[in-house]
């Protein structure tokens, strides 16, 4: 376990590659369909109902904890919630972040929902883990913020507005308002590792819009 540790500095959910990586042999690396993982999105969705933000029970065993973290990108609001928005841009910049397969897009209300499936390949020890976190995302472009609804092994559920302002100089201000759910005994690990993972993210996105890459 401590050699598991020390190879999971990088910034991810660490709880969560803990429990896969010790639950799944080294032979189970065959591909899953689209059709597949969107069966597991369901069964995720039906199961643990993850958009639901009512706080842990006490006495539940599990615990909350609420963040945000923020960045200015010196770049107009529009191109920047344009490119943030779309989950496609964090592929390469998240960590480990391999693939999105999307599931579903539609309009509710004026909001556009993208319910997806994010796939994060993680080596391990000879072999590739793959980390699957099931999301809803609801993006509001009148008002310039979305919102992230998330669950991944082992229980772990995260809620997410993401809302961009103008600032000075024509940057635009980004913060991410976070707040993690999980078992009492993973909490600190998945705050500390989830905080450290969208940082790292806002960096890369933070850099690639301000290069005109995005």
């Amino acid at each position: 376990m401590k050699k598991l540790l020390r190879l999971l500095a990088a910034p991810f959910l660490v709880a969560a590659v803990i429990v896969t990586a010790l639950s799944v042999p080294a032979s189970a690396d065959t591909a899953e369909t689209d059709a597949e993982i969107a069966a597991q999105w369901q069964t995720a969705w039906d199961t643990y109902k993850f958009t639901d933000v009512t706080p842990p029970r006490p006495g539940s065993g599990r615990s909350r904890v609420n963040t945000s973290i923020t960045v200015k990108i010196n770049a107009p609001i529009k191109n920047v919630f344009a490119a943030y928005s779309n989950i496609n841009n964090h592929i390469g910049r998240a960590a480990f972040l391999k693939r999105v397969v999307t599931h579903d897009t539609y309009f509710d209300c004026g909001l556009r929902y993208n319910d997806f499936t994010a796939i994060e390949d993680i080596p391990f020890e000879g072999t590739v883990v793959s980390l699957k976190t099931h999301a809803q995302q609801r993006i509001d472009r009148d008002d310039f913020s979305y919102e992230t609804d998330t669950w991944s092994e082992p229980n772990v559920v995260t809620h997410q507005k993401i809302v961009f302002k103008k600032v000075a100089g024509g940057k635009t201000e980004v913060t991410e308002r976070l707040t993690f759910d999980a078992d009492a005994t993973l909490i600190d690990f998945v705050v500390e590792n989830g905080v450290a993972s969208h940082q790292q993210t806002q960096s890369a996105l933070k850099q690639a819009i301000e290069s005109g890459q995005l």
